[in-house]
């Protein structure tokens, strides 16, 4: 099969397309051919060596989120069968690239995937798990630091793919929500349920203060400017600690696979009752091309990689 194979350390230019022996389905797995996997800024800082817990030594296959189809099955595995229809998140931060996504098959534990509904095609399904999910376990963050409901708050990067859910959950949930994002995008976020645009070269201490600030870019203390006194920020990447005579909590986002969760968001999303988008679609092959797209910015969507 191939495999996109992060060599070395570095940009796009490490990304190299390998021959790779196919994995076979062990006790409890599922052999997935992968039809589409989602390129993430996760992707990005793993080939730089920019993550948590330290650099991953090469060579490793980057790739979180896949949707494809059930090719075989392990042991175990019976809730699966094969030809099934499955979308899923490989947790990276355990597995490191062994496996990765950018790849034509993956050998996935079962716990990873929930089946894809009907209807929902492979590129926009793999949009929605590394994305909905830290979204979702964020604004739980949020709310067990003191932001319930009804309160305002700061979403950065609200034309993204985490700000984008957060956007669409929080409104939901009862918060005043004020996205920030490009210009180009307020018709996005004011569709998924913002109170009020912020353009995204506006000085986000503005918008202040408000009671608690999701910073998905993350824009870091420029963001939490924004949050008033004894509020609190959840950010996606550490930032730089605020100042601590005005008691705001800060609190760093690492996803945790919930394979309930996931279906949940999935399904939702089936029943376009939560939104995402696809800004294009690109060949497994073309992968390097693709973070430099990614890298460039400008994206009204995701990058999808697709195979087969």
């Amino acid at each position: 099969m191939l495999g996109v194979v992060a060599s070395a350390l570095g940009g796009p230019e490490v990304l190299r397309v390998t021959e790779l022996p196919e994995p076979e389905a062990g006790p409890g797995q599922v052999l997935v051919r992968i039809r589409a996997v989602c390129v993430n800024p996760a992707d990005i800082a793993a080939t730089t060596g920019k993550i948590p817990g330290g650099p991953v030594s090469p060579p490793f296959l980057p790739g979180w989120d896949i949707a494809g189809e059930v090719a075989s099955a392990g042991p175990g595995a019976a809730r699966f069968r094969v030809g099934d229809r499955v979308v899923g998140m490989i947790p990276w931060y355990l597995t490191r690239g062994a496996p990765g996504g950018y790849a034509e098959f993956v050998a996935a534990d079962a716990g990873w995937l929930v089946p894809l509904p009907d209807g929902l095609d492979f590129a926009t399904a793999a949009t929605v798990p590394l994305n909905a999910q830290t979204a979702h376990q964020g604004l739980a963050l949020l709310s067990s630091g003191g932001s319930p409901a009804g309160s305002s708050l700061l979403v950065t990067g609200a034309g993204g793919g985490v700000g984008g859910f957060v956007t669409q959950l929080a409104a939901r949930a009862g918060f005043r929500v004020l996205a920030q994002a490009g210009a180009e995008d307020e018709q996005w976020v004011r569709g998924l349920g913002a109170h009020e645009f912020i353009p995204r070269d506006a000085d986000p201490a503005t918008a202040g203060p408000v009671t608690a600030v999701f910073d998905a870019v993350p824009l870091g203390p420029a963001a939490a400017a924004a949050v008033e006194d004894g509020g609190v920020v959840v950010a996606t990447r550490p930032t730089p600690a605020m100042v601590p005579a005005r008691g705001v909590r800060q609190e760093v986002q690492l996803i945790q696979l919930d394979r309930d969760l996931l279906a949940d968001l999935v399904g939702q999303v089936a029943a376009g009752r939560l939104r995402t988008r696809v800004a294009a679609t690109m060949p497994l092959t073309e992968a390097a091309d693709a973070h430099r797209r990614v890298l460039a910015g400008g994206l009204r969507g995701k990058l999808v990689l697709t195979s087969g």
